[in-house]
């Protein structure tokens, strides 16, 4: 699932194979942008914004893409065979002599001038992997609204941009809150700790082929993933339930031992654990 640490990994990866480089290649497989073409361009650099990329070429034009869900860019040298998955699938291909990327299952793809970025990112809180990383000012948007259940207001990427599903269960594990809980009812010894534990999380992983949080052998994650499983700490059965409005599934995982506090009512419908 992309995430803040997963989307500085893809940029490194692009930066590393486009950045310096002209494009010898340009297809953007979406409607308002078919006819676009930046072959004869240069790529000056790759940045990630949150969960936002910004691929900048030469004559002031950025391709911003997002991930969300299973989106991915994959890199190639050229003449090896691509297997990021079936051709309807791709959205944008990026060539030069040496290496091509190619864009698989992106939901967000548009061609803009790059003096108007600000219109795709300029809503975000700060990046936890971002120069403009302030912890002051996004534990401040997090408890700006007390009554907003913490586990949403770490999704709100206005508050701070970087955290999806897994970081947000395994936060407030480590926090040891459920994600139910007013923001504003967060203790403040912990909410101190939070936006301290959240940037150490992603730094630790953004290196990382695999997600690590709990610093054990064999055993990556404390709860996101692990329903009906003992916990780490107390052996208790984890927990799995959706979160949000119901507009879209966001299964969240807590352990009702370690993580004491609000919890989903009865009639909230539980997910189907798939990671189980």
């Amino acid at each position: 699932m992309p995430e803040g640490d997963t989307v500085w990994q893809a940029a490194r990866r692009l930066h590393g194979a486009l950045a310096g480089h002209v494009l010898t290649r340009s297809d953007l497989r979406v409607p308002r942008f078919a006819t676009a073409d930046l072959t004869g361009r240069t790529v000056l650099d790759v940045t990630p914004r949150g969960k936002h990329l910004l691929t900048r070429v030469e004559g002031g034009l950025t391709l911003h893409s997002h991930l969300r869900m299973d989106g991915a860019w994959k890199v190639y040298a050229n003449g090896r065979r691509w297997s990021g998955g079936p051709g309807h699938q791709i959205r944008a291909i990026l060539g030069t002599t040496e290496r091509t990327a190619v864009g698989y299952r992106l939901p967000v793809l548009e061609l803009m001038r790059t003096a108007d970025e600000h219109r795709a990112v300029g809503h975000l809180g700060p990046d936890l992997l971002g120069p403009d990383w302030d912890p002051d000012l996004a534990l401040a948007n997090v408890l700006r609204d007390p009554a907003r259940e913490l586990g949403e207001a770490l999704l709100d990427q206005r508050n701070l941009a970087g955290i999806g599903n897994v970081y947000k269960s395994e936060l407030c594990f480590l926090l040891g809150v459920t994600p139910w809980l007013p923001a504003g009812e967060l203790p403040a010894d912990r909410a101190a700790m939070l936006p301290v534990l959240a940037k150490k999380l992603l730094d630790a992983n953004r290196e990382r082929p695999t997600r690590v949080t709990t610093g054990l052998r064999g055993q990556d994650l404390f709860v996101y993933g692990r329903a009906r499983r003992p916990c780490l700490r107390c052996r208790t059965p984890i927990r799995v339930a959706d979160q949000g409005d119901g507009s879209r599934e966001r299964p969240t995982y807590w352990c009702p031992v370690c993580q004491p506090g609000p919890t989903p009512a009865p009639t909230r419908r539980i997910s189907r654990d798939t990671t189980a």
